[in-house]
Parts: C-alpha cells; sequence; structure tokens
C-alpha cells in the first residue's frame, strides 16, 4: 500500500516532512492514509496534526492535498 519514505523524515523541516510523506503515499488516499504513511516515516507530531485536520475524503494526488493543506494552514508551505 505504501513505500517508505526516501529521505531521513524526522530530521527534515516541516515542509520536506509532508512533501517526502505524500510522495511515499500511494494514490488515491483518505486522510488516515496519510496519517498512517506520516507515522510510519516518522514525521513530527506537527505533521501528523496537519495530516489528520485534512477533511475525511480520498485524495486523487498531491496536489488534491497540498491545496487543502495551504488553505488551511496559510502561506509558508513551499510545497
Amino acid at each position: 500500500m505504501t513505500r517508505p519514505a526516501s529521505r531521513d523524515v524526522p530530521s527534515e523541516s516541516i515542509d520536506l516532512q509532508i512533501a517526502d510523506v505524500l510522495q511515499a503515499a500511494t494514490y488515491p488516499a483518505n486522510k488516515d492514509a496519510l496519517v498512517d504513511v506520516a507515522r510510519e516515516a516518522g514525521a513530527s507530531n506537527e505533521v501528523l496534526a496537519m495530516l489528520d485536520g485534512l477533511p475525511e475524503q480520498d485524495y486523487t494526488d498531491i496536489a488534491a492535498v497540498t491545496k487543502l493543506i495551504g488553505s488551511n494552514f496559510g502561506p509558508g508551505l513551499g510545497l
């Protein structure tokens, strides 16, 4: 279902953690699957909270997720 993130996720900035988690996910993916991928990768609690705050729906691709992350958490995520 998922493939491991390609980098050392826990030591990265939040932007890079999110990017790696989203790249490691298999789409379509729902919120729970994204949170599971992030947890398995060792993402920070802040990243887990951002993903857990997403609406319950299926996301077709990375762009569908980043669009909502940007609108929910404001500018600054350079995904």
